[in-house]
């Protein structure tokens, strides 16, 4: 896989079920911690961990109610979570804050209902593979091999999504236009409410929520089983780590973001030029997250904790 120079292939390795979930129009949003850095075609590619069934049922549960609120009750999902495999792509056409998000009219209920973390990539037009490619990832956006590529775009097809979303952008002239901030003039700052919730939507929500922690802790880091790490040679001199205060503007390749909050990032002279490459900065204070054996019920504790918190 390539990483070096501009993103003409960019592609992101996922966790199961979210990849398969995204390709298949399932998934709106892509949740991170750090805005997208891109627009435009996005491929996805499965990590190599196989996800159980009750991080599976947790997730199907999650979209089975939020599609209800708009109506939706006949959702198909995936018959298969493959691992270690090219799915398909999708477009991202923006990316929002989670408080410009929630508070979205424009966009359907179930939509906003998926904004549960710091920035939310827009995502939309997926496309899967009849026939998913086995392959490996890298940690962030990267560039798929050419020949990968080639073979890639000639085994698409289209998605039928359950319920289509049009992202409006706010500057109809600009298609850079949908970034964090942009919408925040138009909103007093309230969030949606939580009254009008069901209580099974509200369980569906901290199930969600708790089978996305067994990955959060460590972010995106954490692909060990398939994603392969930047190598430790000459490489990493030229990667420098610092954390800064973005308090003033921001470049990354799709424009200009202003942002007022702290973030660690990478830059990667000898991967991505002069870029900068936003990380996520959810760190646990001992390391590493390890799942043990019995982590798939720590989700269903998890849930019930969150919904007596709440």
């Amino acid at each position: 896989m390539s990483r070096g120079g501009n993103l003409r292939n960019p592609c992101l390795t996922m966790h199961q079920p979210w990849a398969s979930l995204l390709v298949y129009g399932i998934k709106r949003i892509e949740g991170r911690s750090w805005p997208a850095p891109l627009r435009g075609r996005l491929w996805i590619h499965a990590a190599g961990k196989v996800p159980d069934l009750a991080t599976i049922k947790a997730m199907e549960d999650f979209y089975r109610e939020i599609y209800a609120v708009n109506g939706i009750t006949d959702l198909k999902f995936p018959e298969h979570y493959p691992v270690s495999r090219l799915l398909g792509c999708v477009e991202v056409v923006g990316c929002l804050k989670c408080e410009e998000l929630v508070c979205w009219d424009e966009v359907p209920e179930g939509v906003r209902l998926e904004g549960q973390t710091d920035f939310c990539w827009l995502c939309g037009q997926p496309q899967r593979l009849l026939v998913p490619f086995e392959m490996r990832g890298f940690q962030g956006v990267y560039n798929l091999e050419k020949r990968i590529y080639e073979a890639a775009v000639r085994g698409l097809c289209p998605v039928e999504c359950p319920l289509p979303v049009k992202f409006p952008l706010p500057d109809p002239s600009d298609p850079f236009s949908l970034r964090p901030g942009s919408l925040a003039s138009y909103f007093s700052g309230s969030k949606g409410s939580e009254n009008e919730r069901s209580q099974s939507l509200n369980a569906a929500i901290a199930g969600a929520r708790a089978a996305a922690t067994q990955f959060s802790k460590k972010g995106q880091s954490n692909l060990k089983s398939d994603v392969q790490n930047i190598p430790s040679t000459g490489e990493s001199k030229n990667n420098r780590v610092q954390e800064v205060e973005t308090k003033g503007q921001f470049d990354l390749p799709d424009g200009r973001f202003q942002w007022g909050n702290r973030y660690k990032y990478v830059e990667r002279k000898s991967l991505m030029g002069d870029e900068a490459n936003i990380i996520e900065n959810n760190r646990s204070p001992n390391g590493d997250f390890n799942q043990k054996s019995g982590a798939p019920s720590k989700i269903f504790a998890m849930a019930v904790k969150g919904l007596r918190q709440e």
